[in-house]
C-alpha cells in the first residue's frame, strides 16, 4: 500500500469535494529513489512546473516540492533509500461545477510505496508487448502532462490479464504509435533511433527526455517524428523507456519478434555510466 503525507504529516483522508476526485483536476509525477536522492528529479520538477502553467494552477516552487519530498522519506515505513514517490498536485477543493472559483489553494501529497524489482532476465532478454485497441484522442493542450485524469491508460491496460505481457503500445485515432500505457516507446532502425513526437497527446517522459539528451553527439542519430505503425513491425528493434526501470528491450508483439542488438546495447551501457542503473551489471 502507499503511504500518504500532506505537510509532511501521514494523510489518511481527503475532502470528496477536491476537484483531483471530482474532475481528475492536476497532476502527478512518479519520481524513483536511489541511493536516497530522486533520479532526474529536474525534469520531474520542470514538468509538474509546466503542466501547472498549461492548466492555470499555481505552481509549487522546487524548494516546497524537495522540502515535502524528505519530509515524507524520513517519515516513510518504507525503504527510504530504494522507493517510489508519486507527488500529487490538484486544484483543491471548490464548489460543483467546471469553473474554478480561483480562492482554493492547491492540495500537494506526497506518496510512498516501496519500489518494484523487475527480472534481470527482462533487461537482457527482452519483455513481450501487446498492441492495445484503445486509442489516444488528440488534445495539443495536454499533450507531454501527467494530469490525474488517466482513462484512456486505464481501459488500454485493462485489456490484459496475461502477466507474460508486461506493457501494451498505444495509437492515437489515426493509427500513429504514441507511447505505452506507462512508456514511451523507441525504434531502432540498424543504427538510428525514432521515437514517436509528443506533439497531440501521450505523456512525455522524463527517461525519454533523459536518453535523448544522451544521444546527443554520441554517434546515434535519433529522430523524434510522427511513427506509423508499420514502422513497428519494420523496426530492427523496439525498447520502451519509464522513470522507474530505465529501458527495456522487446522480444515480442504478437507474431512479431525482436532481438537486443549492438545499438541497445550501447544505449543501455550509457545509461547506465549516467548513473541509471537498473538491472544486472
Amino acid at each position: 500500500m502507499t503511504e500518504w503525507f500532506r505537510d509532511g504529516r501521514p494523510c489518511t483522508a481527503m475532502a470528496v469535494d477536491d476537484r483531483a476526485f471530482q474532475y481528475g483536476d492536476g497532476l502527478f509525477e512518479t519520481v524513483a529513489i536511489r541511493d536516497g536522492a530522486p533520479r532526474l528529479w529536474d525534469y520531474h520538477v520542470e514538468r509538474l512546473q509546466t503542466g501547472a502553467a498549461r492548466l492555470g494552477l499555481p505552481a509549487p516552487t522546487e524548494s516546497s516540492l524537495r522540502s515535502e519530498l524528505e519530509a515524507a522519506l524520513e517519515a516513510t515505513q518504507a525503504e527510504p533509500t530504494r522507493c517510489v514517490v508519486k507527488i500529487l498536485l490538484t486544484a483543491g477543493q471548490g464548489p460543483r461545477g467546471y469553473r474554478r472559483t480561483g480562492d482554493a489553494p492547491a492540495t500537494l501529497l506526497t506518496g510512498i510505496t516501496d519500489a518494484r524489482r523487475l527480472p534481470d532476465s527482462w533487461y537482457a532478454g527482452g519483455i513481450d508487448l501487446r498492441l492495445c485497441n484503445t486509442r489516444l484522442a488528440a488534445q495539443p493542450q495536454l499533450a507531454g502532462l501527467k494530469t490525474l485524469n488517466r482513462l484512456e491508460q486505464v481501459l488500454a491496460r485493462n485489456e490484459w490479464i496475461d502477466e507474460s505481457v508486461f506493457e501494451g503500445i498505444t495509437l492515437d485515432t489515426g493509427g500513429r504509435v504514441i507511447c505505452g500505457t506507462m512508456s514511451n516507446v523507441f525504434l531502432i532502425f540498424g543504427q538510428a533511433l525514432v521515437t514517436p513526437a509528443i506533439t497531440r497527446c501521450g505523456v512525455s517522459g522524463v527517461m525519454r527526455r533523459h536518453v535523448l539528451a544522451l544521444l546527443d553527439g554520441k554517434g546515434f542519430d535519433c529522430q523524434v517524428r510522427d511513427v506509423e505503425a508499420d514502422e513497428l513491425w519494420a523496426a530492427d528493434g523496439v525498447f520502451i523507456s519509464n522513470s522507474q526501470f530505465g529501458i527495456l528491450p522487446a522480444r515480442r508483439c504478437g507474431k512479431h519478434t525482436w532481438q537486443p542488438g549492438d545499438t541497445f546495447r550501447r544505449l543501455a551501457a550509457l545509461l547506465r555510466d549516467s548513473g541509471i542503473v537498473e538491472g544486472p551489471a
